[in-house]
């Protein structure tokens, strides 16, 4: 198993127990309200003729009712909580990945991006001064790969982590946090489907 399997194992069982956590949590309120309300309506049985027992169960089913939809707001809000945690999670891995494991999937990152086009790769102050050597060829070889040409900027950008790609003037933005957001639902959806089936 890879440390990157290790690093995605970690977090999916981390996740895995703050979801149980938050879940129970919430279930145990929605029982508490829902108990509460019973005997509620209990004690308005008790007091009123018949027609007020029929109301009185009317009640106790609209309480019930928003109860239920009170507990399935909850989950959901505690399912979003820790999807969210489980994508920081994620990024705060990808952003913490080893210097080798980082810059491979920075070129399989490329590979996707890059345009057939003569342009410019930036990346940060930290990537520039930890960069593997024979790196800009590999970005070299890549662009040519796609039809295209690119030169690695030696001004650094304020970004963090991933790189810039500018061609004539425009910049593709393929930061890490770029990706994540644009992939943030797709994430959210997967991350979803493993901790919740």
């Amino acid at each position: 198993m890879s440390g990157l399997d290790k690093m995605k194992s970690r977090i999916l069982e981390e996740a895995d127990h703050s979801a149980k956590e938050i879940i129970d949590k919430a279930n145990a309120e929605a029982e508490a309200v829902i108990k509460a309300a019973e005997e509620e309506a209990r004690a308005e049985a008790e007091k009123i003729s018949s027609k007020a027992e029929r109301d009185a169960a009317d009640y106790a089913k609209r309480v019930a009712s928003s109860m239920d939809m009170r507990r399935k707001q909850a989950h959901l809000a505690a399912k979003q909580e820790v999807i969210s945690h489980v994508l920081k999670s994620a990024y705060d891995t990808v952003m913490n990945l080893e210097v080798k494991e980082y810059f491979d999937m920075l070129e399989k990152l490329l590979e996707r991006y890059v345009l057939p086009e003569e342009g410019e790769i930036c990346f940060s102050a930290k990537d520039l001064g930890r960069m593997p050597e024979g790196f800009s060829g590999k970005v070299k070889t890549i662009a040519a790969n796609k039809g295209g040409s690119l030169t690695l900027s030696d001004e650094a950008r304020d970004i963090d982590g991933g790189f810039l790609l500018v061609y004539g003037g425009i910049e593709e933005n393929c930061t890490i946090k770029a990706v994540f957001d644009a992939k943030r639902e797709e994430l959210s959806d997967q991350v979803n489907r493993l901790l919740f089936g």
